[in-house]
């Protein structure tokens, strides 16, 4: 098993996963420092490309972006986001998978459903694939973004959903937008670690996409905290370059070439 694997599946019941997107290599050096999971998920199509889901996200895009995370990761695991229509059966998972783990050099692969993708699960753990989970909101199937865990019905797949998902061999699963205290039975229940995002502070871990994080994404999401603006920095750097180039301060002697003979 992969060390950095065992070290997310020993913080069970002990201490949370920090867990945050990258989408680039210099995101990825500065969240390396500080997390224990790097996912690159399939959210570059909202936040990047401006799609309007992600089922537009394709295998190369992901991998390209996948390819310079990788540049920037070396204490934290690295999971990638399997894109739409690459795992609707497991010989196209597996190709698609192999593919990913080859081209990035990633650790593991994220896959999105519950019973349907047992079969797709357990072929690619077969053939030594590491493979996360999620439940609750699937954004590359969701018609309706509405929290889950609200009818009696949902709340019993969801549990049967965790388990076989955690007895087809993935090593963690993410929660997203699953009610608190459903979210808290499926993380009792189940010896894999939980990842929740806008789940509760019961999971055993967190994530967020870290765009929304450093308020570069303007999203009105209700499970998203902004923890800094990193945009009013950038407009304070721009006003300052745009005043000293209109007043001939940049580039000073020190950022010009200069001949020394003459």
């Amino acid at each position: 098993m992969n060390k950095k694997i065992k070290k997310i599946l020993n913080k069970k019941n002990k201490s949370k996963v920090i867990c945050l997107t990258a989408y680039s290599k210099n995101i990825a050096l500065i969240l390396d420092k500080h997390c224990d999971l790097i996912l690159v998920g399939d959210s570059l199509g909202n936040v990047l490309y401006n799609y309007n889901s992600t089922k537009e996200v394709t295998l190369d895009i992901m991998i390209n972006h996948s390819k310079s995370v990788r540049l920037g990761v070396k204490k934290s695991l690295m999971v990638i986001d399997m894109p739409y229509n690459t795992y609707r059966n497991p010989k196209e998972a597996l190709k698609n998978a192999k593919l990913v783990m080859k081209r990035t050099k990633c650790d593991a692969v994220k896959l999105e459903g519950g019973e349907k993708i047992v079969p797709i699960v357990k072929s690619l753990v077969k053939n030594k694939i590491p493979v996360m989970g999620h439940l609750g909101i699937l954004p590359q199937t969701e018609k309706k973004f509405t929290f889950k865990g609200k009818k009696i019905n949902e709340i019993n797949r969801l549990l049967k959903d965790a388990k076989l998902l955690e007895e087809a061999g993935m090593f963690s699963v993410v929660l997203e937008c699953v009610e608190s205290k459903l979210a808290k039975k499926i993380t009792k229940k189940l010896h894999i670690p939980t990842i929740g995002i806008g789940s509760s502070v019961d999971c055993d871990g967190q994530i967020l996409v870290t765009d929304d994080l450093i308020g570069l994404n303007k999203t009105k999401l209700k499970f998203v905290k902004k923890f800094v603006d990193v945009g009013k920095v950038i407009q304070i750097a721009v006003k300052k370059y745009r005043s000293e180039v209109l007043n001939k301060k940049f580039p000073s002697f020190k950022h010009s070439f200069r001949n020394k003979f003459n």
